[in-house]
């Protein structure tokens, strides 16, 4: 299994996840700087997502939205805060209304992702920071820890590829 650990912490109001990938960090980065690929793992297995834009530079926007088993679409969108390619992401992430603009009632993430080379290939380590214990809470209620768990879970497959 690709993801090694998951944990929330309502002290620290963060939530992480730990992935180990038999491939270098250059070409794990990929799989987040390239939007096909990006489409074949950002969402879970029965809710992939499309990108109608995605910008992985300094102030870069990115549009997109999940589609699940009943057609059913979850829009959201990002800020790219920070690259320095292929070793840390940073990201504001949140989600979306129907018009694409951010939905005020719902809460809006820090992703902060790092790539590690490791003897076997890469660690890569996503800690998601939140602004207070109501918006960690409801997105756990959500089911964020089993969504991303195996969103990250497919992307062992994309690398074999």
């Amino acid at each position: 299994m690709t993801v090694i650990s998951s944990a929330a912490d309502p002290h620290a109001l963060t939530m992480t996840f730990v992935a180990e990938f038999t491939a270098p960090p250059a070409r794990v980065w990929q799989v987040w700087e390239d939007p096909r690929q990006l489409e074949r793992w950002w969402g879970p297995p029965t809710w992939p997502a499309t990108f109608t834009r995605h910008e992985l530079t300094p102030s870069g926007q990115s549009r997109y939205h999940m589609t699940g088993p009943e057609g059913e679409k979850a829009p959201g969108w990002w800020t790219t805060l920070e690259v320095d390619a292929p070793s840390r992401l940073l990201i504001e992430d949140g989600f979306s209304q129907p018009d694409g603009e951010p939905d005020p009632e719902m809460p809006t993430m820090r992703l902060e992702v790092s790539f590690d080379a490791t003897d076997t290939g890469t660690r890569m380590t996503i800690v998601t920071r939140f602004t207070d214990l109501e918006q960690l809470e409801k997105v756990t209620a959500m089911g964020m820890v089993e969504g991303m768990t195996g969103a990250l879970g497919q992307i062992d497959a994309l690398l074999a590829a």
